[in-house]
């Protein structure tokens, strides 16, 4: 997935204070994992959240976000977000519902 180096650092400076955050470099672009389980990522334009299948309908109600979709494929439980949706507290917001899913699993 190509990114965006701009989103990229905004997500660094407000992943920047969380214990248990790693960045790797997947799908042509970057990641960060919290105790090693995937969390977000960026892309060009937008943001990645993984939200699991509990939380995504309720993901996709919010403005700017949408299902992502790989070779036709719908992938439950991760969500696109415009880069706009994600302005002024709006990224903490998203990372907040990320991780309320993602500490649910055991750390890798």
């Amino acid at each position: 997935m190509p990114h965006d180096p701009h989103l990229a650092d905004r997500m660094r400076a407000a992943l920047a204070r969380r214990n248990g955050i790693s960045e790797r470099a997947m799908f042509g672009g970057y990641c960060w994992m919290l105790n090693g389980n995937m969390l977000c990522g960026v892309e060009v334009g937008r943001f990645m959240f993984r939200i699991g299948k509990e939380l995504e309908a309720r993901a996709l109600a919010e403005r700017g976000a949408e299902p992502i979709v790989f070779s036709g494929r719908r992938m439950g439980g991760l969500v696109w977000v415009d880069e706009k949706a994600c302005r002024g507290r709006g990224l903490q917001s998203w990372i907040e519902l990320a991780s309320r899913f993602v500490r649910t699993l055991p750390a890798k």
